[in-house]
Parts: C-alpha cells; structure tokens; sequence
C-alpha cells in the first residue's frame, strides 16, 4: 500500500473515533444515561401489559407531582 493511502485511513479512523467520543460526553453531559432504574423496572416487567401497566403509573406519578407543585404555588386571587 501507498504511504498516502495509510495516512488517509488513519486520519479518517481518528476522526471516526473522536466524532464517535464526541458523542458518548455529549450523551453523558445531556443525561442520557441517567436512567438506573430503567433496567430494573425492565426486569421485573417481562410482559408487554406488565410494561405498559409500568407506563401508566410513570405518568400518573409525573402527574400527580406537577398537581402537587401548582398547587404549592397557589396563591389568593388579586
């Protein structure tokens, strides 16, 4: 092989590898994986009711914080 031809490969395969650490800090800084206990709740829910069962009291606990949280903002009427 061409000296020119090893050069290029290993530019492009470092560019490669710091686009592809790039995006794991970028993935970690987001928090995008933050979630420990997706895991475990996957392992206990092995059925696809159980799993959208799982979903439901996600979203009824997201909305029974936000209901807790305007109603702690609540204030007398101007």
């Amino acid at each position: 092989m061409d000296s020119s031809v090893v050069t290029m490969m290993i530019m492009i395969s470092t560019f490669l590898g710091a686009l592809g650490l790039g995006a794991l800090l970028w993935g970690h800084k987001t928090g995008q994986f933050d979630d420990v206990t997706k895991f475990l709740e996957g392992t206990k829910f092995d059925g696809e009711d159980e799993l959208q069962d799982a979903i439901k009291m996600e979203q009824k606990r997201k909305t029974m914080k936000e209901k807790k949280e305007k109603e702690k903002n609540y204030g007398p009427p101007d």
